[in-house]
């Protein structure tokens, strides 16, 4: 696999799959693990992080992840690497401080292996809708298999040591990528995420820590990694999210039935005319009208696309795929265009 290539080749966690599908895009849950009697990431040298990436890729090779795509992050140009992070497959983090970073990744792109972002390793799963039971599964067994080929830093008292304290005891985020349009439009958001506070729980943008809400999407995930197995806190977090799910399908019905459809009918027109018709769209903007489009598609009405074109659009139109389908580094304007040519075709429009 090539990143060229992986273009060409659909994301499985994307597919509109699983439980919720409609609201949860996607569940994931990784796992931060750093090898014993060895300097963590922040702290080491070049050359000791460079011996961590070989040591990890060759335990990665006996595993069954053999066959995965394994990069070298220090060897990617950035655009490459701007793609690999709007993909969800390494961090916006380590997409600025490749040096000696790494990354393995499977055909499906739902298992990967981040290697010297703040952890040594951070190995994620991930599973379309809401399936942070099976993400787990997939993890688990990624970790068990590599538990017998390294030697993790782990202390009785401690559990898993990491680089940031949050993450002590089971090293686990298990997190939901959830679209919330529905609350927001009737004004519940602001509630919901005071909730998940006192829940121990916490909301962010879409790529994460540190990135801002773009197209009402949001990853909710749990705040720390002590105190609690990775069983509770899967089933903490799998809670929440179909409690939020639900209220999320409700605000949709209310808006549907109620005093407001026709002003949601006009948003939703609306950004399926600017959708097939645009000759220029930026990402800000794309981003706010198929989510638009989603909700629509949530509630049966008919639309250009499905769930998994629209889906499929959200990854696409962003920059950096774009330069990769133009096979060259896009200013502005070239990006707006382009992105409005790629989703009038996907939608089917001319």
């Amino acid at each position: 696999m090539n990143l060229q290539g992986m273009l060409r080749f659909k994301m499985g966690w994307t597919q509109p799959e699983g439980p919720y599908h409609d609201v949860v895009m996607a569940s994931r849950v990784r796992l931060a693990r750093n090898l014993a009697s060895t300097a963590f990431p922040g702290r080491a040298s070049a050359s000791s992080r460079k011996r961590v990436r070989e040591t990890v890729f060759a335990a990665a090779r006996q595993t069954y992840l053999k066959d995965a795509a394994y990069f070298r992050l220090d060897e990617l140009d950035s655009v490459d690497l701007r793609f690999l992070a709007e993909r969800h497959l390494i961090s916006p983090t380590l997409a600025e401080e490749p040096d000696q970073g790494g990354v393995i990744i499977d055909s499906r792109e739902c298992l990967t292996l981040m290697v010297n972002e703040e952890d040594h390793l951070r190995l994620a799963a991930l599973a379309p809708g809401l399936d942070l039971r099976q993400a787990a599964r997939e993890a688990n067994g990624l970790d068990d298999d590599l538990t017998r080929r390294l030697d993790f830093a782990f202390r009785k008292d401690w559990g898993y040591l990491t680089a940031c304290p949050t993450n002590l005891g089971t090293g686990m985020r298990a997190s939901c990528l959830v679209h919330l349009p529905g609350l927001g439009l009737v004004g519940a958001i602001n509630k919901f995420l005071e909730g998940l506070s006192q829940s121990g729980l916490i909301a962010r943008g879409l790529y994460g820590e540190g990135t801002k809400v773009m197209g009402d999407f949001f990853q909710i995930s749990n705040h720390t990694g002590l105190g609690r197995t990775e069983a509770e806190m899967v089933t903490a977090v799998e809670r929440a999210v179909e409690t939020v799910a639900q209220r999320e399908k409700e605000a949709r019905q209310k808006l549907a039935n109620g005093p407001r459809r026709v002003q949601l009918e006009d948003t939703v027109q609306r950004a399926a005319g600017c959708l097939t018709r645009a000759r220029v769209l930026s990402f800000e903007e794309g981003c706010h009208h198929l989510s638009a489009l989603r909700i629509g598609l949530s509630l049966g009405w008919e639309l250009p696309g499905n769930f998994t074109i629209v889906n499929e659009l959200a990854i696409m139109t962003q920059p950096a795929h774009l330069a990769m389908l133009a096979g060259k580094p896009l200013g502005a304007q070239d990006q707006a265009v382009l992105r409005a040519s790629l989703v009038r075709k996907r939608l089917g429009a001319k």
